[in-house]
C-alpha cells in the first residue's frame, strides 16, 4: 500500500474491476439474454419448459452478486459505528459525549475520515446541522484520515 496515493475524497470509494464490471458485466449481459430468450419463446406461443426456468436463473445469479457484496459492507458498517463511537468517546468533550447516541449511522460512517484533532468540532457542526448526507460531511473533511482495510 505504500506505492498508492494519499487516500482522499477523490479516491476513497474502493472498485474490484473483475468483480464489479467483470463479473457483473457477464451476469448483466446473462439476464438480459435470458429475458430476450423468454420473450421470443411466449411470443411463439410454444417455447421450451427450460427457457423460463433459465431466466429465473440468470435472476437469481444476479442476486447473489447483489448481496455478496451488499451483506459484507452491512456488517463493515455496524463495526465502523461501534469504532467511531469508541474513538468519539475518547475524543469529544465531555458534554458533548452525551449525545454520541444522536449520530446517524450514516454519519458515523462519513466522519471515519475525519482526523482526531478535527472530529470534535466537525461532529459538533453535523450534529448541529442535522446533515446527514454522506457525501455532504465527507466533503467538510479538512485531514482526511484513510480507511485502507475496507471491504
Amino acid at each position: 500500500m505504500a506505492d498508492q496515493a494519499p487516500q482522499s475524497y477523490a479516491n476513497h470509494t474502493r472498485i474490484i474491476p473483475l468483480y464489479h464490471f467483470g463479473c457483473a458485466g457477464i451476469l448483466a449481459l446473462n439476464l438480459i439474454w435470458r429475458i430476450y430468450l423468454l420473450y421470443g419463446a411466449l411470443s411463439v406461443g410454444h417455447g421450451r419448459g427450460d427457457t423460463g426456468m433459465n431466466f429465473l436463473l440468470a435472476l437469481a445469479l444476479l442476486l447473489i452478486w447483489f448481496y455478496a457484496r451488499i451483506q459484507p459492507l452491512t456488517a463493515q458498517d455496524r463495526v465502523i459505528r461501534l469504532e467511531e463511537t469508541l474513538r468519539m468517546e475518547r475524543l469529544l468533550p465531555p458534554a458533548f459525549k452525551a449525545r454520541i447516541g444522536e449520530f446517524t449511522p450514516a454519519q458515523l460512517i462519513s466522519l471515519r475520515f475525519a482526523g482526531d484533532a478535527e472530529l470534535p468540532e466537525l461532529a459538533a457542526k453535523v450534529l448541529d446541522g442535522k446533515i446527514n448526507d454522506r457525501k455532504a460531511i465527507k466533503q467538510m473533511i479538512k485531514n482526511w484520515r484513510p480507511d485502507n482495510l475496507r471491504v
